[in-house]
């Protein structure tokens, strides 16, 4: 009789935070642990948790813990409120902790015309809808945040078929709005982000994908770019916190087209208010948005031609 293979138990790493921490919270945890972090909000006690899974024991030290309340402590220290900021353990049962955690993330469907999915996912694509396989891992943004979600819908939605339309991804994380746009015709596509790590995952994400080569994505810090440009694009995603996207609308609004659509994303809800007066203030319009648990997104348009 053959012996039943035992699978260790998992050993769940959680912080409890705010939802101004989540992406920096979540951004700590990936880089002190093997496996990625991925946060749950409890709609019931209104607990936003953000967890990694250990297999081994060893991989749980009071120097880890210790790191994780540095990190914490630098979270406070830059503005950001972390909440109570509660590091707990909990041991897991037994099961195959590789098939559980992978089913966290499945496939989504951005309409008929794009499927994001894991690269684990068998799911077939409908006929001519795009794909884009992307992993979570370190870089925020695999279609299951509900900025990013939003950002990929007005994509599909603004693109019109047989024209050329340019876009211009600011704060591109994983990639996956440029390689998105890419896949859905949109040319030329540009992305920059501040982070190092992030520029070295998108450029890894859109080979993966086979579109490194349509796309131009760069290390640039938006605070330090001309106020003005010659360069305009038909479609701007800027998915950044509510202080950067208001102190550099001007930087932002300067790089649209006339009839061009700017989406801002990345808002809280109690922050969206400030955004769009500012950016209404620089002559655009709000055209359309979502809310989806504590984050607001919008789209924007000109007000008159300019």
């Amino acid at each position: 009789m053959a012996k039943r293979k035992i699978i260790p138990a998992l050993l769940q790493i959680s912080v409890t935070t705010t939802a101004d921490a989540e992406e920096a919270v979540v951004e700590l945890l990936n880089g002190l642990f093997a496996s990625p972090a991925a946060a749950y909000f409890n709609e019931r006690t209104k607990v936003l948790r953000v967890s990694v899974y250990c297999e081994k024991q060893s991989e749980w030290i009071p120097a880890k813990r210790a790191a994780i309340a540095a990190g914490l402590r630098h979270i406070r220290a830059c503005g950001i409120s972390t909440g109570r900021g509660t590091i707990s353990q909990k041991r897991l049962p037994r099961e195959n902790w590789a098939e559980s955690w992978k089913r966290h993330f499945k496939p989504i469907e951005v309409g008929p015309a794009l499927l994001l999915k894991p690269s684990w996912s068998k799911r077939r694509p409908r006929k001519g809808q795009a794909v884009i396989v992307l992993d979570p891992g370190l870089s925020f943004g695999t279609g299951h945040h509900a900025t990013t979600g939003f950002c990929l819908a007005e994509l599909v939605r603004c693109r019109r078929s047989g024209q050329g339309q340019s876009f211009l991804d600011i704060g591109t994380g994983s990639g996956i709005l440029a390689i998105a746009a890419v896949k859905l015709g949109y040319a030329p596509v540009v992305a920059f982000d501040f982070d190092p790590e992030s520029v070295r995952v998108a450029k890894e994400n859109a080979r993966k994908n086979r579109v490194l080569k349509r796309l131009d994505i760069t290390q640039k810090d938006l605070t330090k770019l001309p106020p003005r440009s010659a360069r305009k694009f038909d479609f701007i995603c800027a998915n950044l916190i509510s202080p950067l996207l208001v102190a550099e609308r001007k930087r932002i609004v300067n790089r649209l087209r006339p009839g061009g659509v700017l989406v801002l994303a990345g808002i809280l809800r109690r922050e969206f208010a400030v955004v769009q007066k500012a950016y209404e203030g620089m002559g655009l319009k709000f055209l359309t948005g979502r809310n989806e648990k504590e984050w607001r997104s919008g789209a924007f348009g000109w007000l008159k031609k300019v």
